[in-house]
């Protein structure tokens, strides 16, 4: 009688972890809307994704201790691509995922202190300590770039190049703005696991 109540109590156990798992899924995918999300930004702000809409938006899986994106803003290279997309009118918010005690959590303070020195180009900075919309994308590395057009539908969800020539976030925004389809709108995001 207890191995059947041990076995029963196994059975559930496992059952709650894969409801747990399946509700950890992403529900991001490229060529369906963009989930809506509410966070506060680094000055205790709320922001809504769909306070951005009639816009191109980017968001930017950030970590500023991990050293995929030490390099790319150590080269400039991050903050040239935010420049650029940023002077086309493009909304480019910068997501933190990292949960608290983990490495990356930042509090709204400590990001702008970050922005300043490293010389972001940021719309916004945008604090997700509990993970829930890191998850809801997907978001697997940091950095982990998506792009959003503007009636809400995710075009690309990736890295931010190609570690060679093509910076698929330039190359996605020029297309979709001159009303093509993307030529790659999924790619192998690389870098530091997201922290959660």
């Amino acid at each position: 009688m207890n191995r059947i109540k041990t076995m029963g109590f196994a059975v559930a156990c496992i059952a709650a972890s894969v409801v747990y798992a399946q509700s950890q899924q992403a529900t991001a995918k490229v060529g369906q809307a963009a989930p809506n999300f509410t966070l506060t930004d680094s000055n205790g702000k709320n922001v809504s994704l769909s306070d951005y809409k009639g816009k191109y938006v980017v968001l930017e899986w950030t970590n500023h201790d991990c050293p995929i994106v030490v390099g790319h803003y150590k080269s400039g290279n991050m903050q040239q691509t935010q420049k650029w997309a940023t002077g086309k009118g493009v909304v480019w918010l910068a997501i933190v995922s990292s949960a608290p005690g983990k490495q990356g959590h930042v509090t709204g303070p400590e990001a702008n202190d970050i922005m300043k020195e490293k010389g972001h180009n940021v719309s916004a900075m945008l604090l997700d300590p509990n993970g829930n919309v890191g998850r809801t994308y997907g978001a697997k590395t940091t950095p982990h770039m998506y792009i959003i057009s503007p009636d809400g539908t995710l075009l690309y969800n990736g890295a931010i190049d190609d570690k060679k020539e093509r910076n698929h976030v330039i190359a996605g925004l020029e297309e979709a703005m001159a009303g093509k389809a993307l030529t790659v709108p999924t790619s192998q995001p690389y870098g530091c696991g997201v922290k959660y």
